[in-house]
């Protein structure tokens, strides 16, 4: 039982950490004084929100919050390299 209360402790943590980091993603978003770094910002806001969600998954125990992960991380993924591939040059589509 006790390993139990260090888990939910040591996940609410992490859980307030996370939303730390994704403040401070959202304020370069905001800010960021060129595009570059808001399409850097905007991929760490998308992978702590992945990882609010896996926390959130383990707290609740439930592994449709784990697939739901892993379609967020191929659509971010996929996003993230046309964005880059459109400052670069222009047109993200070939």
């Amino acid at each position: 039982m006790m390993a139990h209360s260090i888990l939910m402790w040591s996940v609410a943590a992490a859980e307030m950490m996370i939303v730390l980091a994704m403040a401070c993603a959202a304020y370069r978003m905001l800010k960021g004084p060129r595009a570059q770094d808001r399409v850097l910002a905007l991929d760490a806001f998308y992978v702590c929100g992945m990882i609010l969600i896996l926390t959130f998954g383990i707290e609740t125990s439930d592994i449709f919050y784990f697939e739901a992960v892993l379609v967020i991380a191929l659509v971010g993924f996929v996003a993230t390299a046309a964005l880059a591939k459109f400052l670069m040059r222009g047109e993200p589509i070939e």
